[in-house]
């Protein structure tokens, strides 16, 4: 298949967009592109404020860099529903983000979860943050590079 006709059906999948357009969005994608980043976290809650359906194994989506370019083409390969208390390791290494331990994962994503982007993004108000907080863990894997 050519690029042409990898840029074309690509188009017509969903966005994937891995934090908000800048430094951080761009350092994911670019562990994303090198393999590094095989996971992601998200608040169950960014979900049901959007009203929008989970992650499904075997849905393919399109991720974008700051510009709005698309990158790659991933599909969804597992998705749980945990307590953030229950994140576990493997995750965390896999997140691809340099985290030693889950505590420090956990503080670098508590802070951006608090971010002014985050809480206007969930209606103006700061999400709960305790290790009961339901969290959507999606591991995916990386189909085609598109650059």
């Amino acid at each position: 298949m050519s690029e042409t006709d990898s840029s074309e059906r690509a188009s017509k999948l969903p966005v994937s967009q891995f934090a908000f357009p800048g430094p951080l969005r761009d350092r994911l994608v670019g562990a994303i592109l090198d393999g590094r980043k095989k996971t992601t976290t998200s608040l169950l809650a960014e979900y049901e404020i959007e009203r929008a359906p989970l992650p499904c194994e075997g849905e393919r989506s399109v991720v974008v860099d700051s510009t709005g370019a698309p990158v790659c083409v991933i599909e969804t390969v597992e998705v749980r529903v945990v307590a953030l208390g229950d994140v576990d390791d493997q995750h965390v290494f896999d997140e691809g983000e340099g985290h030693a331990t889950v505590s420090d994962w956990r503080d670098d994503h508590e802070r951006y979860w608090r971010s002014c982007d985050v809480v206007e993004s969930l209606g103006g108000s700061a999400p709960v943050l305790d290790d009961a907080t339901p969290v959507v863990l999606e591991r995916f894997r990386v189909i085609t590079r598109l650059r």
